[in-house]
Order: structure tokens, then C-alpha cells, then sequence
């Protein structure tokens, strides 16, 4: 029977796809991709202290990703109000903190149980909708074009189905030594849990997570700071078709090509920041000892890299300094040039903006 974007897709098939995967072309694409991703990994573990990635490029990830639901916010407005003792207004910033808070969530439990469940899927959703979202129950959800409206996608209906393929979804995932390469059964994940699309809304970000979560389960990323979102924005466009043309012609090779690239793609150009990120810590802390030798520590230096805003409780915190003794660090940072302060309502952060200019590139 030919498809039809207009009805419920409840024949949705199982995975694995009944036709060749591991083609010539997506070998040599995958080969490439592990090998990036796998350089990406050994810098992060060679890394002194791997937590200042925590929120500088994990919060680059919520960014992106929420950037391609077009959930839009600025660097300053994002970092500002990810360290600031303000209620955080802007309804765009705080769904961006939302989904860095399901990241780390989803990240956390893969560490700690090993396996990637249907409950925590919607435990996701829920922390980044910051509601009790569950599975769709009401008919008549349907994928349209932006600009025509025309329907193009319509996903499995009735929450029996959409639990049923969820966990046979589940049980692909955890299925361990079955021969494919975890890059190119990243892939099929993606688009499987996209077409099930079992939510209400937040499921291009919830499939987003689940594709660096997954990557974590496998033991491929030791952090989750993979940017893979910024690849899918600069191809927004192929990204939805290719989608599409997987359900529709079956074109699961063109698909699996695209999702092996984003990984190597993403790998360099994160692999690049961190490179950065570790060269402008060097060359501050030899700034920082050779101005201001008596305020100086290792600590110190990386603190000032796990963020691009500092306060004076965050040294206070880190043991580094009391709180009028870390006033005047942060001042004789600025007076130096490393810092520069900037006035958030009450309160008073400082800006370190080689960070934040490596970030934005």
C-alpha cells in the first residue's frame, strides 16, 4: 500500500530496516566519523578537570537545539542567566536551561543504570517542557509544512501503538553486541523515536538528547558536549527531508550518511573549542601568575573557564577564597584585563570574554 502522509503511519515497521545498512559508502562515512569522535573523546579525557565543558558547551548543545524549534535566545541573555540571582524572565532562555537540565539528566541515569528506558523518554519531555507530559492520548496530531501547510508527516495514533513501538524501540536500543555500528544504529534510533513522535511537543528535542545519551550508553563521549545540534541547523532543510524520504522511499542510506557526517562533522568543530578553551586557560594562567602571583592557583584559572560569567559566591564555593577576599581576586582580574564586570540587576558578575568569544564561533 503506498503511504499516505495523511493518515496515522501505525504500520510503522520495527527496527532493524529489512534492507543493507552497512553499504560501502556508510563503512568508509562511519570510519571517519569513530575516528573523530573518538580524537573529540581523548581530549576530553586528557583534560585536568573535564567539568568546566559542564556549562560552556553543554549549554552551546540546549542552545542549538532549542534554536531549531525556533526557541530562540542570546549567548549574553543565556550565560547571564544561567549563574545571575534573578528569576529568569525570558521564556526562551529559560526553556534552553530546561533542556540543559534534561541533557544532564538523561546523561546521569545512562551513567548510573546502563540502559535507556520508554519512562525515561518521558521523563526528558517532562523536565524540558517542565509539565507531566506523557504519551499522546488524542488523536489528529499531524506534521506540516511551515510555509504551504501541507500535512507531510502523519505519526502512529492511539497510546496502546505508540507504547507498544516505544518499547520495541527500547528493546533495539538495549540490545547489546548486535553487529551494527553504534553510529549507524544511532541513526536509526533517531529517526525511528522522530517517527513515533510520541509526544505532544518536544520531541525534536527529546530525540536530540536521546542521540547523545545513546552515544554516552555505548561508551563513545565521556561527556555529553557533542554539538551535534549546530549541524542540524546549518542543514535544517536536508535534515527534514531526509527524514521524510526515509519514511516515505524507504532512503535509509542517504539518511545514515547524513547522521554519520553530523557526528564527524560536530566532533572537529567541538573538538576545535575545546582545543581553544584549553589554550586560553594556559595562556591566563601564566597571566594571571606572572601580574598577580599572590591570587593565583590552578583553581582559580579554571573556575574562570567553567563559565563565561564568575561571581563571588562560585569562588567562595570552590574553597578558593571567602566572599570579600574573592571580591577583590575578581577585581584585580579586571583591573589585569582577564575580566570585565558587568552590572545584572542587584548583583555584579564578571564576563570573561575570550571565553564567551570562543563559544559564539
Amino acid at each position: 500500500m503506498k503511504y499516505n502522509a495523511s493518515k496515522p503511519h501505525n504500520s510503522l515497521p520495527q527496527l532493524p530496516p529489512k534492507v543493507e545498512l552497512e553499504t560501502k559508502d556508510v563503512l568508509k562515512a562511519s570510519i571517519l566519523a569513530n575516528r573523530a569522535l573518538a580524537k573529540l573523546d581523548g581530549s576530553i579525557k586528557q583534560l585536568p578537570n573535564p567539568t568546566v565543558l559542564i556549562d560552556t558547551i553543554g549549554l552551546q548543545e540546549a542552545k542549538a537545539s532549542s534554536e531549531i524549534e525556533n526557541i530562540i535566545t542570546t549567548h549574553d541573555e543565556l550565560y547571564q542567566s544561567a549563574v545571575a540571582d534573578r528569576k529568569v524572565e525570558d521564556r526562551a532562555t529559560k526553556e534552553v536551561l530546561f533542556y540543559k537540565e534534561a541533557l544532564w539528566y538523561g546523561y546521569e541515569q545512562v551513567k548510573k543504570r546502563g540502559i535507556i528506558t520508554s519512562n525515561l523518554f518521558i521523563k526528558l519531555v517532562q523536565l524540558i517542557k517542565q509539565n507531566q507530559a506523557g504519551i499522546r492520548t488524542l488523536p489528529g496530531t499531524q506534521i506540516k509544512n511551515d510555509r504551504t501547510g501541507e500535512v507531510v508527516y502523519t505519526p502512529p495514533e492511539g497510546e496502546t501503538i505508540i507504547r507498544d513501538k516505544l518499547k520495541d524501540l527500547e528493546q533495539f536500543i538495549n540490545i547489546p553486541d548486535d553487529g551494527l555500528d553504534p553510529l549507524i544504529k544511532m541513526a536509526l534510533i533517531h529517526y525511528q523515536f522522530e517517527a513515533i513522535h510520541p509526544f505532544a511537543d518536544g520531541n525534536g528535542r527529546t530525540g536530540r538528547i536521546l542521540n547523545i545519551i545513546y552515544l554516552a550508553q555505548e561508551g563513545l563521549i565521556s561527556l555529553p558536549v557533542l554539538y551535534l545540534s549546530r549541524y542540524i541547523i546549518e542543514h535544517k532543510a536536508e535534515y527534514y527531508r531526509k527524514l521524510r524520504e526515509v519514511t516515505e522511499k524507504e532512503a535509509w542510506h542517504e539518511w545514515i550518511l547524513y547522521m554519520v557526517k553530523a557526528i564527524e562533522s560536530t566532533s572537529v568543530i567541538t573538538l576545535s573549542k575545546i582545543e581553544s578553551i584549553t589554550e586560553a586557560i594556559n595562556l591566563t594562567g601564566k597571566n594571571i601568575e606572572s601580574k598577580i602571583p599572590k591570587i593565583y592557583s590552578k583553581d582559580l584559572v579554571e573556575l574562570l573557564f567553567q563559565r563565561p560569567y564568575c561571581k563571588r559566591q562560585f569562588i567562595e564555593d570552590a574553597g578558593i577564597a571567602k566572599l570579600k577576599t574573592a571580591g577583590t581576586y575578581l577585581a584585580e582580574l579586571e583591573r589585569i584585563g582577564i575580566l570585565k564586570s558587568v552590572q545584572v540587576g542587584k548583583e555584579k558578575l564578571y564576563l570573561n570574554d575570550k571565553l564567551l568569544s570562543i563559544l559564539k564561533k
